[in-house]
């Protein structure tokens, strides 16, 4: 399952890592991955004063999203760091690693985000593509829109042929591993939110059991 969450980022929210892309350093985005021959990027230097700010603007905005925590239901959120690609630059098919490092330990990514902060229009190519199957769906969405999407899928980002592409990514542990377990209480979930008032009592008593005894069941503590 994918979502797409608009304006995740406010306006301001913006604005501000905008002008902070401008005072950050970047560094060789392959320094994250220096095995993957494909990934040609610049992403933030996590030593410089003011990466903190970047990622605390983005992780907030994931606190305070319903939409993002109804979907994901985020046991932890990785920092999220700010990637830059130049003309010509691109990250080639690839699936994300099971196990990312984070202060403290590792998290499972189950799912994968990124946040939009550039306008589409002011760059040409840079496609988010994530492969579904036999098809390729390519994602490129207005500043603060989120795409967030399986971890295991292959998906690229095709190259910048001008203009500057700025995003957000992160990875997401789930409180539920299992997709398609996670996926059965979201869609429960969104059935209680939609119609549970216009149910008999009784009836949403009787849903509301069953998906907080799936979530009992299934969820990772």
């Amino acid at each position: 399952m994918f979502l797409k969450i608009k304006q995740l980022l406010s306006p301001a929210d913006v604005t501000r890592l905008t002008a902070l892309s401008q005072e950050l350093r970047f560094v060789d985005g392959r320094i994250s991955n220096p095995a993957n021959v494909t990934k040609d990027n610049l992403q933030a230097d996590l030593a410089h004063p003011q990466y903190a700010e970047s990622a605390q603007i983005v992780s907030a905005a994931f606190a305070r999203s319903r939409e993002f925590i109804d979907f994901a239901m985020p046991r932890s959120v990785a920092q999220p760091l700010l990637c830059r690609y130049e003309p010509g630059m691109k990250y080639g098919a690839h699936a994300d690693v099971a196990m990312i490092q984070v202060a403290g330990g590792r998290i499972r990514s189950d799912l994968s985000c990124t946040v939009f902060v550039s306008a589409p229009g002011s760059y040409e190519g840079g496609e988010l593509a994530v492969v579904i199957g036999n098809q390729t769906i390519a994602f490129k969405g207005e500043p603060g829109d989120a795409i967030v999407y399986p971890s295991t899928t292959l998906h690229e980002v095709m190259p910048v042929r001008s203009g500057q592409r700025l995003v957000s990514i992160t990875f997401i542990e789930s409180l539920v591993a299992d997709a398609h377990r996670r996926a059965q209480i979201y869609e429960l979930n969104e059935i209680a939110a939609l119609e549970g008032n216009n149910m008999r009592w009784e009836s949403r008593v009787r849903l509301d059991v069953v998906r907080h005894n799936l979530m009992r069941m299934w969820a990772e503590a």
